[in-house]
């Protein structure tokens, strides 16, 4: 009778008093975290699109800059010659000569690209852009100074970048690596390309050509077999990204057509 009569706080010992503190920090602890990781995941996203929103206004400035095609149309003004004698019909041929308008050309070069800096002080310049139709890719290419691996994270966070290789659309192998973010921003997409791929490439001044796939492979990131100059003679580029789990490299390679 007299066990029935103990109430239940005789029963709750400091043992037990600890481990119910213990509950009610990890449980704390647990939500601090969950709320920490979230937190830290919509800083991420805001980032992304933030280097997504960078990205086209580089691209914007890149499309402004570059040179128009002149108008190669040559004017002549009507002349009616009567030719009297020799003398006079090659004063007549030249002065016909002299009222052709001739086309003013001027080419863009390397060296007249307008440095930019970025807000880690690493200054770039703007030297082609990208289109990958299959994969809704659009972007300019940016060119470090020093290449130096800090130097080249701070562009990635807004465009890809020459990682490698002469400038665009010339003989060799121009290499160029991006971002995977996992979505379909900068270079995410570009895993999923096989061969027969179109790749389109403007360099500064203005010319576009295309690049077929024709190879993708992956590597670990010490392997930079895939920047070689081996080219033939041929023009080539090759495009870098991560694999999902950041441990590899993807290599897209492809041949101008």
């Amino acid at each position: 009778m007299n066990q029935i009569l103990v109430t239940k706080k005789l029963y709750i010992t400091p043992e037990l008093k600890r481990k119910k503190k213990v509950y009610k920090f990890d449980f704390f602890l647990s939500i601090f975290v969950i709320c920490i990781l979230i937190s830290v995941a919509i800083y991420a996203e805001y980032d992304k699109n933030k280097s997504e929103e960078t990205s086209q206004a580089i691209l914007s400035d890149f499309n402004t800059e570059i040179p128009q095609e002149d108008d190669a149309t040559i004017a002549k003004n009507n002349i009616l010659l009567v030719v009297i004698d020799e003398n006079k019909q090659e004063q007549a041929t030249a002065n016909e000569q002299s009222s052709v308008q001739q086309p003013i050309t001027t080419k863009k070069k390397i060296t007249d690209l307008e440095v930019e800096t970025t807000k880690d002080g690493f200054k770039y310049t703007k030297i082609a852009s990208i289109n990958i139709p299959k994969i809704n890719v659009n972007y300019a290419i940016t060119d470090g100074q020093t290449h130096s691996e800090e130097e080249t994270e701070a562009l990635l966070k807004n465009s890809p970048t020459k990682f490698w290789g002469p400038n665009p659309n010339k003989i060799g192998n121009f290499c160029i690596v991006g971002h995977n973010y996992k979505n379909s921003k900068f270079f995410s997409k570009v895993p999923t390309l096989v061969e027969g791929d179109m790749i389109e490439i403007t360099d500064y001044t203005g010319k576009t050509m295309k690049y077929s796939v024709y190879k993708k492979y992956q590597v670990v990131p010490e392997d930079l077999s895939c920047t070689s100059q081996r080219t033939e003679g041929k023009r080539e580029i090759t495009l870098i990204t991560c694999t999902d789990d950041s441990k590899e490299r993807i290599i897209v390679k492809a041949r101008a057509i």
